[in-house]
């Protein structure tokens, strides 16, 4: 077992890849481990994400480096081990499902199944398990999105697989299906009880699955951690965007405790500026009415409405021409109280101290 296959106490850990893929002028070079838990791969498109998960999988072999699961050695370019996607017992949602479009419902489980094919008991509990049974002898062209997705999840549970990878599982679902069809794979991921690794763009539907979070820029690892860190204390510029941060501006350091967000010529007082802190980032629902910490008054620049709330773009006033930033304020408060000029604050906590 290669030395990144355990953890610092030398126990083995159910997943672990350490791996190097050149694709033209892309060159991937991750590495990361997992328990059995969800962990999920959030980049930006062109990252590594896909990449990484069919390396996995067997669809694409890695220039070098290692995979396990569950200390089984799938991937070893030193030992020259490298198996077939058949015989790696991974569990793969395509992000268009693949079912077969020449075969019923029953037929595409039976796909998943290993041996003589399958029994049809087993078949018709994992069908009714995902509430599909009523729809076995149709084809994948007269199902919804939410549908084929159901289909495609009991095809790979049937299969009995060591690891479940999810790759993009919602972007082929119209926006109001989502939600429904999110709660149903928690549902699958809780049962599953092993190793999940979820690849997304989608920050809502990463720290709502996730116990723990690899951010991916340009094909290496930017930021790791349980999904509560990552979230609280991004770390990077790129991890703060991916996250949902939206007010981000490079800073200058005035002293050991006073430092100015130059893009919008707004001065912080902060108890202590983190080492090799080049920007400062602010979520945009961090930001609070009236007195208190950092308390500034700014000018009301532009109003948008969202359905349930208002993006204000707020200028400092009295600081020339510097950019705006925004604030998210819920729609009743601020219908019932705009402004043109407002008083904020913003305490320390709300704070992101990035690295470039």
């Amino acid at each position: 077992m290669c030395g990144s296959c355990r953890n610092r106490k030398g126990q083995a850990l159910s997943v672990s890849v350490d791996i190097e893929k050149k694709l033209g002028d892309f060159h991937l070079k991750t590495a990361f481990s997992a328990g059995d838990e969800v962990l999920s791969l959030l980049g930006a498109s062109g990252s590594g994400k896909s990449v990484t998960l069919k390396c996995i999988a067997g669809i694409l072999k890695p220039d070098a480096g290692c995979i396990t699961v569950n200390g089984r050695v799938l991937y070893d370019a030193g030992q020259k081990i490298c198996f077939s996607p058949q015989k790696r017992r991974t569990g793969y949602l395509f992000q268009n499902y693949a079912l077969f479009p020449n075969m019923t419902v029953a037929d595409n489980i039976r796909m998943g199944c290993k041996g003589d094919g399958g029994k049809n008991d087993e078949i018709k509990r994992i069908m009714e398990r995902f509430r599909i049974l009523e729809i076995a002898g149709l084809y994948p062209d007269r199902l919804s999105g939410g549908q084929q997705q159901r289909v495609a999840l009991a095809r790979i549970l049937i299969s009995k697989p060591d690891i479940l990878l999810l790759d993009e599982p919602f972007s082929a679902l119209d926006h109001h299906l989502r939600f429904r069809v999110e709660e149903e794979l928690r549902a699958v991921i809780r049962e599953f009880q092993k190793t999940v690794i979820l690849v997304s763009h989608n920050r809502d539907e990463v720290f709502r699955l996730s116990d723990r979070v690899v951010i991916l820029k340009n094909g290496q690892v930017d930021v790791a951690g349980s999904r509560e860190e990552v979230f609280h204390d991004p770390k990077t510029c790129n991890a703060a965007a991916l996250t949902g941060c939206k007010n981000i501006s490079p800073v200058r350091i005035l002293d050991a405790h006073h430092l100015e967000a130059t893009d919008w010529g707004l001065k912080l007082n902060v108890e202590k500026i983190p080492e090799d802190t080049h920007f400062i980032g602010l979520r945009m629902h961090y930001i609070y009415a009236g007195d208190g910490e950092n308390a500034t008054e700014c000018d009301v620049e532009e109003e948008i409405e969202n359905p349930f709330s208002y993006t204000l773009m707020l200028r400092v006033a009295r600081a020339g021409q510097v950019k705006t930033f925004g604030w998210e304020v819920d729609k009743k408060t601020w219908e019932e109280n705009r402004q043109t000029r407002v008083k904020i604050h913003i305490p320390q906590s709300s704070l992101h101290f990035l690295k470039r």
